[in-house]
């Protein structure tokens, strides 16, 4: 009977692989991060710079120049070849975490590890890396087997430096060795990334001065660091609409409560024998902390909601339980139309965030300064009022409207995007455009995308200027009115949702010719 309950469930993993790599295949746009691996090495191998490179889509070349060397060997194939090898070991990674990660849920039953496994295959982040073609889960594999101590001891740490090598987010696992005690893992890690950095510095020596001397710094390049997909602290106070100067401040005190109740938490929990936990945990403080965090780099928290759901207690089991489906469907724009105010949706649509910042403060329900009897206890009592208090302010932020700058994918585009029929989809060139505008001063049409919505459209000669309100209160944003083809105007932008925008045209005199928020919000239901 056992047997056959594991057969079954590698049946489900294998058919969830198949399917999945499938419906990969059949999008246009699939492997798009792997065809930048696979064009800026192809640029670095005929003498051009790495870091100059941009993929068709707008795409760079973003890792540090070790990742360069490590993926050297991808140009020795046609890119359709590598295509399918990197799918393959996009799954062969994802049963390789499944098995400790197993062994930590259920020691001794080959049921748990199957089970691990297809859960992470419906997983978003794993969606994601496979879509894209990402090396984000190499990167969690490496961090993890080193973490829970499942290389030999004489080589842990090794790991975590290279993978902090490849993508600098995993440093986070040499401070955790650190205060775990396990010193000589942290300079094992230490010395591998010092080594990997030195070994690029010398085969790569031009990258490596542009990196870590400029190229480092410019997030700017990575993308739209208030787009939903950047599910890290950075990016969800960048959607709440921070003040620019303030945003460093609060975000470094925000991510510092975070390491510091991960890394005490970790700590406690590899002393109690608990190395998988600490990783894991520890994984989640640099999701929460790293100043982006894109789906395909979650992976964490989809393993800290299966702990969750596998350990005692019918609240973690909950909480695990809330956390996976968090991590399996995008909230925001599965509930989206359910939701009647833009706080709602917000919470929504930053329901991973929260969780990692959940598991980095609770610690898989332990607390980091407790330790027995009356401290425990009264610990508990404290953390329950904390909890509510927190559901109340939750609560109360809610039902709040968002200021206008809380839009956190609002972008108008200019005269070189006018090719673009992704943007510009009315209507192309001077006739059709001329067709399509009426007597209204401005006539538009809408595009509906899981986590934007993008406005394109022609206004009459006697609009001056045209601006966009995402939400009640707060400074308009201006759209840009092009003169793209010969006697008309016209315009595009994309914002976060519909709702509550409004869209209002100016005559020369400056006073207000019309005024569009109806037609947005029903253009903007009709979609869903």
């Amino acid at each position: 009977m056992r047997d056959r309950r594991v057969l079954l469930l590698w049946a489900a993993f294998a058919l969830t692989a198949t399917v999945s790599v499938g419906l990969v295949l059949r999008r246009p746009d699939h492997l798009s991060d792997l065809h930048i691996y696979y064009g800026a090495l192809s640029d670095l191998r005929a003498g051009r710079p790495l870091y100059d490179y941009v993929a068709e889509n707008g795409g760079p070349f973003t890792y540090p120049p070790f990742a360069a060397l490590v993926l050297w060997p991808v140009t020795a194939l046609p890119e359709s070849v590598l295509g399918a090898v990197w799918l393959l070991l996009t799954v062969a990674a994802v049963i390789a975490i499944a098995v400790p990660v197993g062994r930590v849920l259920a020691p001794g039953q080959p049921w748990a590890v199957a089970a691990t496994a297809t859960v992470l295959m419906l997983s978003a982040p794993v969606q994601s890396n496979l879509r894209f073609g990402q090396m984000s889960i190499v990167i969690v594999l490496l961090a993890l087997l080193d973490g829970a101590g499942v290389t030999p001891a004489r080589w842990r740490g090794v790991l975590v430096g290279v993978a902090a090598a490849i993508k600098l987010t995993p440093l986070l696992f040499v401070v955790y060795f650190l205060a775990a005690r396990r010193y000589r893992d942290a300079a094992r890690a230490t010395v591998a990334f010092l080594a990997c950095a030195a070994l690029a510095a010398v085969v790569l020596p031009a990258e490596t001065r542009t990196y870590w001397l400029g190229t480092m710094t410019k997030t700017s390049r990575i993308g739209d660091l208030a787009s939903l997909g950047n599910q890290s602290v950075h990016g969800m106070l960048l959607r709440v609409g921070v003040d620019a100067s303030a945003l460093p401040v609060v975000w470094a005190a925000l991510v510092g409560a975070l390491c510091v109740a991960a890394l005490l938490r970790a700590r406690q929990l590899t002393v109690q024998g608990r190395p998988g936990h600490a990783a894991v945990l520890v994984g989640c403080a640099t999701v929460a902390a790293s100043p982006v965090s894109w789906t395909h780099h979650q992976i964490w928290s989809v393993l800290a909601g299966m702990l969750l759901v596998g350990a005692s207690g019918v609240t973690r089991k909950v909480a695990g339980a809330a956390l996976l489906v968090a991590m399996v469907v995008s909230l925001g724009a599965v509930l989206g139309p359910v939701s009647a105010r833009p706080g709602v949706q917000f919470l929504l649509e930053n329901a991973r965030t929260l969780g990692a910042c959940a598991v980095c403060l609770a610690g898989f329900g332990g607390l980091a300064f407790a330790t027995t009897g009356a401290r425990r206890r009264a610990a508990g009592r404290t953390w329950l009022r904390v909890g509510v208090a927190a559901t109340a302010t939750l609560a109360f932020f809610a039902v709040q409207p968002l200021p206008a700058g809380a839009d956190p994918t609002f972008k108008a585009y200019s005269l070189d995007d006018v090719a673009n029929p992704r943007y510009f989809f009315v209507c192309r060139g001077a006739d059709e455009c001329a067709a399509f505008g009426g007597a209204e001063p401005v006539t538009f049409g809408t595009a509906v995308e899981p986590t934007k919505v993008r406005v394109n459209g022609v206004v009459s000669a006697q609009v001056a200027r045209l601006e966009y309100h995402s939400a009640p209160g707060g400074a308009p944003r201006v759209v840009p009115l092009l003169a793209a083809y010969p006697g008309s105007r016209t315009f595009s932008f994309r914002s976060a949702a519909m709702t509550h925008g409004r869209l209002v045209a100016y005559g020369a005199d400056g006073r207000p010719l019309a005024t569009y928020d109806d037609e947005l919000a029903a253009a903007f239901g009709s979609h869903r």
